[in-house]
């Protein structure tokens, strides 16, 4: 891998792991996560989930519980989640194995390596980016997901009418997000002509547990959708 990604949209923190999660982490990760350090091909999703059905890659998913949830809803649909932190891993593949959940596949790694070197252009229908770090310090604002340049590689790797999902209860950074995301052409806001260019809460989505200590603490809540030109 040879581009520069110096720059992480993460920094590595230490969280609780139960025993029971720890056991499953070290049985099944091979079985629901996806190996993408040892192989050198970008990934046939048809091959990984032996069907035809839409892709959408989720970029982190911390506990795994609105992924659990969507997944369960849409089993017509595959879900790729991509985190870096090994707790938020074992929780989902403990989610996967409680629920007998068969559309959801893991890759631990870095998600913007992964989306330059093992995603192909043109093949996903959705990227899903729930509550990311806001990075509020502006000296680390260069560490932020929505960022021009990776906007621009996500819709590089959407198919035409793909959506870019994103949702934040930081206000500073939902505006910074819709001016990035307007500013990259091939991508269209699907709510321009409400007052904000803000969507509407999304009913099919989960509140996570994160999302409701938000809301109790007086914070709003903000949502985007962008829609790849056809």
């Amino acid at each position: 891998m040879a581009e520069d990604f110096s720059i992480k949209t993460f920094v590595k923190r230490n969280a609780r792991t139960s025993e029971k999660q720890k056991q499953l982490y070290e049985m099944f990760r091979s079985v629901y996560c996806i190996d993408v350090i040892s192989q050198t091909q970008a990934l046939n999703f048809c091959e990984i989930f032996q069907n035809t059905n839409e892709t959408i890659i989720e970029i982190g998913f911390g506990s795994g519980d609105a992924t659990q949830k969507i997944a369960l809803e849409n089993p017509d649909k595959n879900y790729i989640a991509v985190d870096v932190f090994k707790t938020g891993v074992a929780k989902l593949i403990s989610k996967i194995k409680e629920h007998a959940i068969s559309n959801i596949r893991i890759i631990e790694y870095d998600a913007v390596e992964v989306l330059h070197t093992r995603i192909q252009d043109n093949s996903v229908n959705a990227f899903y980016i729930f509550f990311p770090d806001p990075w509020p310090k502006k000296r680390h604002h260069k560490r932020r997901l929505m960022q021009v340049d990776k906007i621009e590689l996500m819709a590089k790797k959407l198919k035409p009418k793909g959506i870019i999902y994103f949702v934040t209860d930081w206000e500073p950074y939902a505006i910074s997000a819709l001016e990035a995301l307007d500013s990259v052409p091939v991508l269209q806001n699907r709510y321009y002509t409400t007052e904000t260019g803000f969507a509407e809460k999304q009913t099919w989505r989960p509140q996570t547990h994160f999302e409701k200590k938000a809301i109790d603490a007086g914070r709003s809540i903000f949502e985007l959708i962008f829609e790849k030109r056809s």
